[in-house]
């Protein structure tokens, strides 16, 4: 079985053009925003820390390293991309051990910005979400566009918001353009050749790893790396909602609450059924005023939360995806839901030239490269 994620329809229109996202780690800051302030006191160390080109559980091993604790004493809120300048928490719970000199703490492209303390450890979970800083550079508008529209889509996703799909990095994957003349057997790993929305270069995209593991899943295969079966799990689940989203816009129920949806209220997890047909113009206003939001499910056991038309429609969706469904049910994974639409907060842009600044905070979990995806290719 194949996974494809090349077909999934943007929500304002098509690709504007394509230019040069993370050109330097800079171009990509991404700083964490937890909701609450650590209280400065309490047995559990907060340390504010920036680095780039690092992953966050790298990280957490060497504080560990440096601290001479056990790695189940370093916790952290969420994991940062990497390929980014990333400011974050981690918590070290350091109890009955000594507490090392932080200043010596010596870590290539890592540094300790703020020690504090709070009364509670860092768990995953309790982030509200991240600021993100995003430069897109050598911008080039494919034919028929030009700053005008891109001027004018950014101020829809700033009204409408975003399909709240899964980023390009959930399932491993990059999008390179590369000359016509070197063979995709010449690259590896190889490459799937797409043709861009101008159809005058062609985008080399690199299979999603974490896809290429999901369909070893679907196939029966043992992966037997804890981390690699985790990720290609993760890959599946968030590969079937987005195509869910993907036939929502496609099927003009993108905006419209369905009778029957599963609807969250904005900023937290808690969601109603829309089963009353006497509250819709109500669940209609709310939709429109992002009091709420239509959701989607992250496939697991159980029966659906939705109902009638809605029911139906999520149904539908996956009838063509039962290998991927039957795969998720055998896991033991649980029905949850996740809403189909982000709508950046402080949402600001400068254009100058062929440079885009871009600068939002989103809700834990969601994508700042789904944003960018309305706009165009990078």
């Amino acid at each position: 079985m194949s996974l494809s994620t090349s077909h999934w329809r943007r929500l304002h229109g098509v690709s504007l053009g394509n230019g040069a996202l993370k050109h330097t780690l800079s171009d990509f800051v991404v700083e964490e925003q937890l909701g609450f302030i650590p209280s400065g006191s309490g047995e559990h160390i907060f340390l504010w820390l920036e680095k780039t080109n690092l992953n966050t559980a790298f990280v957490a091993e060497e504080i560990a390293k440096f601290a001479n604790l056990p790695l189940r004493n370093i916790t952290y809120a969420g994991r940062k991309d990497k390929f980014a300048l990333t400011r974050q928490w981690f918590g070290v719970h350091i109890a009955n051990f000594k507490e090392p000199d932080w200043n010596a703490f010596n870590l290539d492209c890592a540094r300790i910005l703020e020690v504090t303390r709070n009364d509670r450890k860092l768990r995953v979970g309790v982030l509200k979400g991240n600021r993100f800083e995003v430069t897109i550079r050598n911008i080039h508008f494919n034919d028929g566009f030009n700053d005008s529209d891109l001027l004018q889509r950014l101020e829809k996703i700033k009204q409408l918001g975003a399909p709240n799909y899964y980023g390009s990095q959930r399932f491993g994957e990059i999008r390179v353009s590369v000359p016509n003349d070197l063979a995709s057997s010449e690259i590896s790993p190889p490459l799937v050749t797409e043709t861009n929305s101008a159809g005058v270069e062609p985008v080399k995209s690199v299979k999603g790893g974490n896809l290429a593991l999901a369909e070893k899943l679907i196939d029966g295969e043992q992966i037997r790396n804890r981390n690699k079966r985790s990720m290609a799990i993760s890959a599946l689940r968030s590969w079937l909602f987005n195509e869910i989203i993907h036939q929502r816009i496609e099927q003009d129920c993108f905006f419209k609450a369905l009778p029957g949806d599963a609807m969250q209220l904005s900023g937290s997890n808690s969601f109603f059924v829309n089963d009353k047909a006497e509250e819709q113009a109500k669940v209609d206003t709310r939709l429109a005023a992002y009091d709420v939001n239509i959701t989607a499910p992250m496939w697991g056991n159980g029966k659906l939360h939705t109902s009638q038309d809605a029911k139906e429609f999520e149904l539908a969706c996956v009838s063509h995806h039962k290998a991927v469904t039957q795969t998720l049910n055998d896991l033991g994974l649980k029905q949850e839901r996740r809403a189909i639409r982000i709508v950046p907060e402080d949402f600001e842009w400068q254009y100058n030239d062929d440079v885009l600044k871009l600068s939002f905070s989103l809700p834990s979990g969601c994508f700042a490269t789904s944003i960018v995806r309305e706009l165009m290719d990078v």
